[in-house]
C-alpha cells in the first residue's frame, strides 16, 4: 500500500511538472521606437490574457527613449528589461554592436520560447538576428511590407527584408504584403493576415480621448477657435539635408501663399531635423514649431487637423480612421494600398511638387472631400487579437 501511494505521488507531481511547463512559456517582445510601441501595445495586451499560455515580457532598447516615456503612459504598457542604448550621434555601427551586445544578455537570462518584433527598425532587425543566433523563434508583425529600393528608406528596408529571411512567422498586414513575402518564396504557411496593429492602438486612444481630450500647449486656442490646421511631421533618414531643406522650402511657401492657415510641426528630436526647421521656418507667424507630443495629444491633433504633410509610415496607416487627406513626403512607399485607396498622394520632396499638392487640395474642397474618406485599408481593428490567437496556437503545439 505505501508503494501504490509512493507511486501515486510520483504520478500526481509528474503531471503539474508537466502543466508547469506548458504554462512557463515565454514570450520577449522587443520594442525600440515610438512607432514600434503604438503597434505592439495592442498585442501586448492581448497576450497579457494569455497567461495561462505563456509569461509575456517587454524590452525596450531605448533607441527612442525620451519619445517612448510619454506614449507608454498613454498606452498602458511597462518594461520588464530597458537595455538604454542610445548615444548622442551614434552611428548605426554603433547602435547595431550595441544592441546585439547587450540582448544576448536579455536572451541568455529569460530563455524566451519567442520573439516578437514589428517593422522595419534597426531595434527589430537586430532582435531577429539575435534570436536567430540564439536558434529562438521570430514573429515579426507588420511583415512584407516593400518598397523595392533598398535605399529608400534607408536602412528600414532592408531591415524588413532581411527579417523577412529570419524570421519564423509573418503577421503580414494586407493581401499585398503577403503576395510580397511569397514573391520571396517565404512558406505560405507561416504567412498570416491580420490587418495592421496600428488601427488596434487607435481606437485604443480614441477612447481615452472621447473622455477627457488632452490639451495640446501652443495651439489649443487654434483648435478651440477652429482654425484650419495643416499638420506636419518629418523624420526620415533619408531625407536629411537636401530633402528636408526642400520640405522647409515648401512649408515657407504655402505659410506665406496661405496666412489664414496654421502650420504646426511637431519637430522630431534628431539634429538633422531640428536644425533645419528651426532655421528656416521660426519667424513665421503662422507656423508652429511644437516639441514631440505624446502620442493622446497626437492623435487629437491628427482629428482636428485638415491635411497632413508626412515622411511617416504610421500616419499613412493611421490618418484614413480619421478621414484626413495624407501628402507623403518620399521617393516611394512601402504603403502602397494607401496610394491605391485614394486616401494619400506620393508628392516627394521637390518644393514645388508639395506647394502644388497642398494648395490644391487647400482650395479644391471636392478634392479634399474624395481624399477624406474613412475607408481604412489597413485593417478593421482586430489584428492584435489576431496574433495572438495564433502565438497561443503555435505555443500550445
Amino acid at each position: 500500500i505505501s508503494l501504490s501511494l509512493q507511486e501515486k505521488r510520483k504520478a500526481y507531481i509528474s503531471s503539474q511538472t508537466s502543466n508547469v511547463q506548458i504554462l512557463m512559456k515565454k514570450i520577449l517582445i522587443i520594442i525600440g521606437t515610438r512607432p514600434e510601441a503604438i503597434k505592439l501595445s495592442p498585442v501586448a495586451h492581448e497576450l497579457k490574457q494569455k497567461e495561462h499560455i505563456a509569461e509575456t515580457r517587454i524590452c525596450f532598447t531605448g533607441q527612442h527613449h525620451e519619445m517612448l516615456k510619454k506614449v507608454v503612459e498613454h498606452l498602458d504598457i511597462e518594461a520588464d528589461y530597458n537595455l538604454q542604448i542610445m548615444q548622442q550621434g551614434q552611428s548605426l555601427f554603433q547602435l547595431t554592436a550595441a544592441l546585439l551586445t547587450s540582448l544576448e544578455k536579455i536572451l541568455e537570462e529569460f530563455e524566451p520560447d519567442l520573439i516578437l518584433v514589428q517593422g522595419d527598425t534597426t531595434s527589430a532587425f537586430i532582435a531577429g538576428l539575435a534570436g536567430y543566433y540564439k536558434k529562438i523563434p521570430v514573429a515579426h508583425v507588420e511583415a512584407g511590407l516593400r518598397t523595392e529600393n533598398k535605399f529608400s528608406p534607408y536602412p528600414e528596408e532592408m531591415n524588413r527584408h532581411l527579417l523577412g529571411v529570419l524570421s519564423d512567422f509573418h503577421f503580414a498586414p494586407t493581401d499585398t504584403a503577403k503576395k510580397a513575402l511569397l514573391r520571396e518564396n517565404v512558406p505560405g504557411d507561416r504567412i498570416i493576415v491580420t490587418g495592421n496593429t496600428v488601427i488596434d492602438a487607435i481606437n485604443y486612444i480614441l477612447k481615452k480621448i472621447d473622455k477627457n481630450p488632452p490639451e495640446i500647449p501652443g495651439i489649443e486656442a487654434l483648435i478651440r477657435q477652429q482654425q484650419k490646421i495643416v499638420l506636419i511631421t518629418g523624420h526620415r533618414r533619408e531625407n536629411f539635408g537636401e530633402g528636408f531643406n526642400n520640405i522647409c522650402q515648401a512649408i515657407q511657401t504655402l505659410a506665406r501663399k496661405f496666412p489664414t492657415i496654421a502650420f504646426v510641426y511637431p519637430v522630431h528630436l534628431n539634429p538633422n531635423v531640428q536644425k533645419p526647421v528651426y532655421t528656416m521656418l521660426k519667424e513665421y507667424d503662422n507656423i508652429y514649431l511644437l516639441p514631440p507630443l505624446g502620442y493622446l495629444e497626437f492623435i487629437r491633433l491628427m482629428s482636428v487637423c485638415h491635411i497632413i504633410l508626412t515622411d511617416s509610415g504610421g500616419i499613412q496607416e493611421e490618418a484614413p480612421s480619421l478621414g484626413k487627406p495624407v501628402l507623403i513626403m518620399r521617393q516611394s512607399t512601402e504603403r502602397k494600398e494607401a496610394v491605391a485607396s485614394g486616401t494619400a498622394i506620393l508628392v516627394g520632396t521637390e518644393c514645388d511638387t508639395i506647394v502644388k499638392e497642398t494648395s490644391r487640395l487647400l482650395t479644391d474642397k471636392i478634392a479634399w472631400q474624395a481624399m477624406s474618406k474613412r475607408d481604412n485599408p489597413f485593417g478593421d481593428g482586430k489584428a492584435a487579437l489576431r496574433i495572438a490567437d495564433y502565438i497561443e496556437k503555435i505555443l500550445s503545439q
